[in-house]
């Protein structure tokens, strides 16, 4: 009887583990929605400009500093998209993102930050889907600009084909991550989802539908940037 009551908690414990899983990351989803808004009803936040010419934004709320050599971080977060193969339509269902490395983190002292990406052009999107890219290697990035004159203009808003932010001690800045690598986490992916299923797909092919904890996320970049400004031509 000993082993059969073993066994049947053995059972539970086991069968409860997908379930526990998907509502981490619902909760981390839910929690980047939160980290938009907040961040978007600031004075300076995001130029509107700016925003308007991004076809995704990552979403990395409270990425913690560990002291390894020279310091590092990872996080965890979400990405979404404009949908469509040209990224023209609304703000489509979020995929799962690992942020890891990278020296920022001695500038950041011991506290958690959030942090905001903005991807600037297709190849940095795509390349992102697919493997795990080095920012400031494999695709170029820089800080972002802040406040509501900022201009996307500038040459390094220009040049950079994905633009960072940080939010700590109530601060909100561009920030440099060059050395950081960011990558999809299909794991997350699966957890969240309840199946297997790749970032390109949920980006690209729209193969799953927006779970209810990104309704806020979804909605808050609807509202502020319903419409994609970029040039058609860009790379």
């Amino acid at each position: 009887m000993k082993n059969l009551w073993l066994g049947v908690g053995l059972l539970i414990a086991v069968s409860s583990l997908p379930a526990a899983g998907q509502k981490k990351e619902q909760d981390r989803v839910a929690n980047a929605g939160r980290v938009m808004q907040e961040i978007v009803n600031i004075p300076d936040d995001i130029p509107q400009e700016v925003l308007d010419k991004a076809d995704c934004v990552v979403v990395l709320p409270s990425v913690l500093k560990f002291a390894i050599g020279l310091g590092g971080s990872y996080g965890r977060g979400v990405m979404t998209c404009r949908s469509g193969q040209d990224f023209k339509g609304p703000w489509g269902a979020p995929t799962m993102m690992a942020l890891e490395g990278g020296s920022f983190g001695l500038q950041l002292g011991g506290q958690a930050t959030d942090f905001v990406l903005l991807l600037m052009s297709p190849r940095s999107a795509e390349s992102i889907l697919t493997s795990k890219v080095k920012l400031g290697g494999d695709v170029s990035a820089a800080a972002g600009p802040v406040g509501r004159t900022a201009s996307a203009e500038t040459d390094v808003t220009m040049r950079a084909e994905i633009l960072s932010y940080s939010r700590a001690r109530g601060l909100f800045a561009g920030i440099s991550l060059a050395g950081s690598t960011l990558r999809a986490d299909n794991d997350a992916n699966k957890a969240l989802y309840g199946k297997q299923v790749s970032a390109q797909d949920i980006v690209f092919k729209a193969a799953m539908p927006a779970p209810a904890s990104a309704e806020l996320l979804l909605a808050t970049l609807n509202k502020k940037s319903p419409k994609n400004k970029s040039n058609p031509g860009r790379g």
